[in-house]
């Protein structure tokens, strides 16, 4: 309870200082007080898979009102703000990211052990801010110590820092010794992650404790990982009938399951077990696609951040075992996006933002469309389809009357240039602007 109450503090106290000094980009209410109509020269259907020309936004409150033709005759509000973002100007919805680390340092390795709970979490106001500022509106955050990342969303929802909205785990599960344990530690100090649990009746406890602290979904680390000492990726971790278990009390509360899988038999138990998202999914095989498509499960797969990892991991504190695990699965991994794609599995935009530096969400665009996606598929799969997977597709994820106004543009044609996305020069969250460097 001290450490919550510590981070807290810390990162109120944090926010206390960044409003004083606020940038004239972010709104300085938390709802927005008038009619606002925007205007661009391209707009992105998502729905239909279409761009449209010179079209206009009508924004009531937080909602869309009308999507029309600026040609359109309609009789505007006297008071009605005009934000003409010019015919250069691209508008989509805001961008989603299913699986991001915004609680924590850049810092990896051993290195992390100096870094409270409470230093984490202010780390995570920053990294919330820098994410809404590129254009990712709706973020899913996957484990957090301390429930920091409950804290951070529920500060972003009552306007006391800017950030996306999130849907937010809490602790990652984790068998003992396993990918989202502690292993860094030796013996003499017994050091175990607060997710860790064994057997069945044992793991649902968790899942009801994340659930009692305010956890959206529930994410549990189903195989070894890269960023783990001593675990090797493909295993599995947990057993079926743990897996069952976690599953069964997650979907009986009424929260979604995100298992954290490397290896095939992981996979394939997460899928059998009735997981609805299966995160990193490297070592992907032909039974394992099959098993996706019958059970509608979605992949959340995060085939940028190699690149990252390989190039730069070393400054960055990551241990040699974690490098030489992820030089083993990079290209497997995309290689399994690529099938995955071919055969119509149903893919989220997931990106382990917090792996590499936040605000690069977009980088993985380009890398999604050279491993089999059309741009507009890609542009899909980070709008609609993640907005879907998060039981959040009747108000986000499209530009549609009734919908939450969670607006971006951007200044060119993102569909022929993919780098653009990294670009982002309007964002509109829930009809406030926090950004608009277009006009």
């Amino acid at each position: 309870m001290k450490k919550m109450l510590f981070g807290l503090i810390a990162a109120l106290s944090f926010t206390h200082a960044f409003s004083v000094c606020a940038l004239a980009e972010e709104p300085q209410a938390a709802t927005p007080a008038r009619l606002i109509v925007i205007k661009a020269g391209h707009l992105i259907d998502v729905e239909k898979g279409r761009v449209l020309e010179d079209m206009m936004i009508v924004v009531d409150g937080n909602r869309i009102k009308q999507v029309v033709s600026q040609k359109a005759k309609m009789a505007l509000p006297e008071e009605a703000k005009i934000i003409d973002l010019g015919p250069e100007a691209t508008l989509m919805p805001g961008l989603m990211d299913s699986h991001v680390h915004l609680i924590g340092s850049p810092i990896w390795g051993y290195d992390q052990l100096q870094h409270s709970v409470a230093r984490q979490t202010v780390y995570g106001v920053a990294n919330a801010r820098k994410t809404l500022m590129a254009g990712f509106t709706t973020v899913r955050n996957l484990g957090a110590p301390g429930f920091a990342d409950v804290a951070l969303r529920d500060a972003i929802n009552a306007g006391d820092v800017p950030g996306p909205r999130l849907l937010v785990s809490g602790p990652s599960l984790s068998i003992t010794g396993g990918h989202c344990d502690n292993n860094m530690l030796p013996y003499d100090y017994n050091d175990v992650a607060e997710g860790v649990a064994d057997g069945p009746w044992a793991v649902r406890q968790k899942v009801r404790r994340n659930i009692k602290y305010g956890a959206d979904v529930i994410k549990f680390c189903g195989t070894g990982g890269v960023f783990s000492k001593g675990t090797r990726v493909g295993a599995q971790q947990f057993t079926l009938e743990e897996m069952k278990a976690m599953v069964e009390e997650a979907h009986m509360a009424g929260r979604k399951v995100a298992v954290h899988a490397h290896g095939t038999e992981g996979i394939k138990s997460a899928i059998r077990a009735g997981a609805d998202s299966i995160e990193h999914v490297s070592y992907l095989d032909e039974e394992g696609i099959k098993l996706a498509l019958k059970h509608g499960t979605w992949f959340s797969m995060d085939i940028y951040n190699d690149d990252f990892i390989l190039q730069e991991g070393a400054k960055h504190g990551m241990t040699e075992e974690s490098l030489a695990k992820e030089r083993a699965l990079g290209l497997r991994q995309r290689q399994s996006f690529e099938r995955a794609v071919k055969a119509g599995v149903k893919m989220s935009y997931g990106t382990d933002a917090g792996v590499y530096p936040h605000g690069g969400n977009a980088k993985q665009m380009a890398k999604m469309v050279e491993w089999g996606m059309t741009p507009m598929q890609a542009v899909q799969t980070a709008t609609h389809h993640t907005a879907t997977l998060f039981g959040l597709d009747h108000e986000l994820g499209l530009l549609k009357k009734g919908y939450l106004a969670d607006i971006i543009a951007i200044r060119g044609t993102p569909l022929k240039d993919l780098s653009l996305f990294e670009q982002v020069g309007f964002v509109m969250k829930d009809g406030v602007v926090y950004k608009n460097t277009l006009n």
